[in-house]
């Protein structure tokens, strides 16, 4: 039987979301017909409503309704607005026990000295501020030949930033920056580091390692550019200290590992009309999957929750951790009255021509991403990830930003869900690539990892697509190359979060 051309996701719903693009007068419900041409992924209303009533899909508002509407109507930025309305946070009101997998899953990863675990076995360099990372990118660019005798090596990671300097020496933005750039050096899927800076930085070396408790030894060794009498030192000494290390770091071998010991970064962007219904949903059944079998995932975004954030404070298994995600949600209230921001600076003009057409309704769909399972911890930006389970990382919505900051936190693995094409790589973390749709797969098959397209379609099931997205993330931890890594992307994703003024 043929899928449908429009997908109705709750009987409560007062609009459904079309499958291709609508012609008018076609018919897309009983007694309900397009008015007008509707592209894919685009909204229609199928119960007339009046002027200010809720627009709802997911069975939760969207918007309201900009004038009087008729059965049929193209719902969208022309007649949907966001509006001020009460959520119910009704701490711990879902929470449920976790159904542990009786057998947990192993991946073959690296088991390092410490006792963590790898997904990569990457060399990196790390900067401190950006007056040294054209030196960083000299020095990788003179070691990678080295690399091709070395088949245990995935690569040299040069991690530049546009930070650094010319910002206060203490205080939140150097807190969270210093903690960053701990977090990549830390890294299990670094297996040696130089941490270069200029010199005269605000964000000084011995600042940072004191800041993060980093120890300068056989397998990281920081550098200052001016210390070393300039780049063409800097880059001799680098390159000899990496060749060292070669055979050390050359010798290691992938082992039977838990799944419990990989910690899951989700992100989104590039979002359609489609991302909540297929790529997000059936990402959250495989994190289901994965907190079943014991393993971490960390969903993040906190301008993307925003008007959604009451569907995890009811999965909290505290009301402490409830309230830590409606403690985020206001400092990014009070953030953005402060630089004069607005939390409906999103869907962007990619997101609304994809379906999206409040900030509402794109972080309805986001939130899916986070499967059914309880909220154990919310970090800040960052932070060390510890827990078992699904947890929540604050971050701003830039997905560049975000995922540094997931990755810093100990993230190995990272799924990134896309409607309308995203490219994306996180050295050292394999970021693997889902599409909402198939006409964006087969548009973009060298870069899309999976298709989640098969449930628009009606080939698959959430379930049955979020089984191979899981299975391939445990592939991907053993070492199969993403897309992203076949092609080399990876490298200048790293992008610490920027609170503060530049001075």
């Amino acid at each position: 039987m043929p899928a449908p051309i429009a997908i109705r996701l709750h009987p409560n719903d007062n609009v459904v979301v079309t499958r291709m693009d609508i012609l008018p007068n076609t018919k897309v419900e009983d007694g309900v017909a397009a008015a007008t041409r509707v592209p894919p992924g685009h909204k229609i209303l199928t119960r007339a409503v009046k002027k200010g009533e809720p627009l709802r899909k997911y069975n939760q508002i969207i918007g309201f309704a900009t004038d009087d509407l008729a059965p049929g109507t193209h719902i969208h930025t022309h007649n949907c607005v966001m509006g001020d309305f009460e959520r119910d946070y009704a701490f711990c009101a879902d929470a449920h026990p976790t159904d542990y997998a009786k057998n947990p899953a192993t991946f073959m990863g690296y088991r390092r000295a410490d006792g963590r675990s790898a997904t990569r076995n990457y060399l990196g360099i790390v900067t401190t501020v950006n007056c040294s990372a054209a030196t960083s990118r000299m020095i990788a660019k003179q070691f990678e030949p080295l690399l091709a005798q070395y088949p245990n090596i995935d690569g040299v990671v040069p991690l530049t930033h546009g930070g650094g300097c010319g910002m206060a020496a203490s205080g939140l933005e150097m807190d969270v920056l210093r903690r960053t750039i701990g977090g990549y050096t830390r890294h299990p899927n670094m297996a040696a580091v130089v941490v270069l800076g200029l010199g005269c930085e605000t964000n000084q070396i011995s600042g940072l390692m004191d800041a993060e408790g980093l120890k300068e030894g056989p397998k990281l060794i920081p550098m200052a550019i001016q210390d070393e009498g300039g780049v063409s030192k800097t880059v001799m000494r680098a390159v000899g200290f990496l060749k060292e290390m070669l055979p050390e770091v050359n010798n290691v071998k992938r082992e039977p590992l838990p799944v419990s010991e990989l910690i899951l970064a989700l992100q989104c962007g590039g979002s359609d009309g489609y991302s909540g219904i297929s790529a997000n949903p059936a990402l959250g059944a495989a994190v289901d999957l994965l907190v079943q079998n014991g393993g971490t995932a960390v969903l993040s975004e906190t301008p993307e929750i925003y008007g959604a954030e009451h569907l995890l404070t009811r999965r909290a298994v505290s009301r402490e951790v409830g309230e830590k995600i409606v403690k985020r949600i206001k400092w990014w209230e009070d953030h953005c009255a402060r630089t004069g921001g607005e939390m409906n600076n999103n869907p962007s003009p990619g997101n609304k021509a994809g379906g999206l057409t409040t900030i509402l309704e794109k972080s309805l769909g986001a939130v899916a991403k986070g499967g059914t399972t309880n909220l154990v911890d919310v970090y800040e930006y960052a932070q060390p990830i510890t827990a078992k389970g699904f947890v929540y990382m604050d971050s701003p919505g830039y997905d560049p930003v975000s995922a540094t900051g997931q990755v810093a936190g100990g993230a190995n693995v990272l799924c990134f869900t896309t409607g309308r094409g995203s490219v994306f790589g996180c050295k050292p973390t394999p970021s693997l690539k889902l599409a909402t749709n198939s006409a964006l797969y087969r548009r973009m098959t060298d870069d899309m990892d999976i298709n989640c397209g098969t449930i628009v379609d009606g080939e698959e099931s959430i379930q049955e697509n979020g089984k191979r997205i899981f299975e391939l993330i445990v592939k991907t931890a053993s070492g199969e190359k993403t897309k992203s890594e076949v092609l080399g992307i990876g490298d200048d994703e790293f992008e610490p979060w920027k609170i503060g003024a530049t001075m």
